[in-house]
């Protein structure tokens, strides 16, 4: 089964990028190719660990059971990447459960045969866990405080602490902790993610003449609005006030764009009986990641940017970031 594997398959793989292709072709040699089926368990937390799996279709879930007896996803991971690196970096017991979302293909490497490839190729091996500790140290600074507070507090507890107890949206601590890692992901896929800024236009008058506890309305509202109109794959934080911020992984600026004009088409279609004058409207910058931001930094900062020109621009629209802007 081994020597049926080509090295062109590890070409987009993340921890193999760096390797030259006759490298890429003695490491294939040492790998198994396995499937799995849809809802499978791959293994589960606290098994022996000796094999590392790279994933070349589908899709799994890693994920904990906190004291509740709940699961807990901790993550996804897709085509092009890896899991179970600590089999390879310390033969240690299974820290989680993994179970297939979709029929998949696999790569697997044993701890064995890794170190045959340590012993005829030390640069390629030394290229692979170079890349491999990079992305597990970047998965573990993001997830680690999360989990840890995760299993101590239990799932209704971490819900509390990320969550906005008015909308039921995440919170701007869910932001603060998990955006760097949703962007890291994002960059190791190669996939696009966009970022949004959104503003409900001229709120601070809203609420003088309307009053606060009717404006503090709108906020629960337009939260059910974002529900409608978005899918379940949106992440949708309420940063402060009026202030909201929504995630799109996956989605590219052109995509994005249309997203939320069709918010600002859902938000002019509100009508209130107690104030059947009232027209409400809203403004968002978009910023995207490999189109026109390389980092989480600057996604926040141009999506900001983008924000500021909707609403010089006569507000009740959505911009894209432009370079030079």
């Amino acid at each position: 089964m081994h020597n049926e594997i080509n090295g062109s398959v590890l070409k987009n793989i993340s921890i193999f990028s760096e390797i030259p292709s006759g490298g890429l072709d003695k490491i294939a040699s040492e790998m198994k190719r396995k499937e799995f089926g849809e809802g499978d368990l791959i293994f589960r937390e606290g098994d022996p660990g000796d094999e590392l799996f790279v994933v070349v279709e589908g899709s799994v879930s890693i994920f904990i059971i906190d004291k509740e007896g709940k699961e807990v996803i901790l993550s996804t991971i897709s085509a092009g990447s890896f899991f179970g690196e600590m089999s390879i970096i310390e033969q240690a017991p299974r820290s989680a459960t993994c179970r297939v979302l979709e029929d998949s293909v696999f790569l697997v490497l044993h701890t064995d045969d890794f170190m045959r490839i340590i012993r005829s190729m030390p640069e390629c091996a030394v290229r692979i866990l170079d890349s491999m500790l990079s992305i597990t140290v970047s998965r573990l600074l993001n997830v680690g405080a999360f989990v840890t507070q995760m299993v101590q507090w239990g799932e209704e507890s971490r819900k509390r602490a990320i969550t906005d107890p008015a909308t039921g949206l995440f919170n701007r601590r869910y932001l603060e902790e998990s955006f760097d890692g949703l962007v890291n992901r994002a960059r190791t896929e190669g996939s696009p993610l966009s970022f949004v800024m959104f503003d409900l236009d001229r709120f601070s008058t809203l609420n003088a003449k309307y009053g606060q506890e009717f404006c503090d309305g709108l906020i629960v509202i337009s939260a059910g609005v974002f529900r409608d109109v978005f899918s379940k794959e949106d992440i949708l934080v309420r940063y402060g006030g009026d202030e909201f911020i929504f995630i799109f992984p996956g989605i590219n600026g052109k995509t994005a764009k249309a997203k939320c004009e069709a918010l600002c088409q859902a938000m002019r279609e509100l009508r209130f009986p107690e104030f059947k004058e009232l027209r409400l409207s809203c403004s968002m910058g978009i910023a995207t990641l490999f189109e026109n931001a390389s980092t989480a930094e600057e996604l926040k900062e141009r999506s900001d940017k983008a924000l500021y020109i909707a609403k010089e621009s006569g507000r009740d629209r959505a911009v894209c970031y432009e370079p030079g802007a």
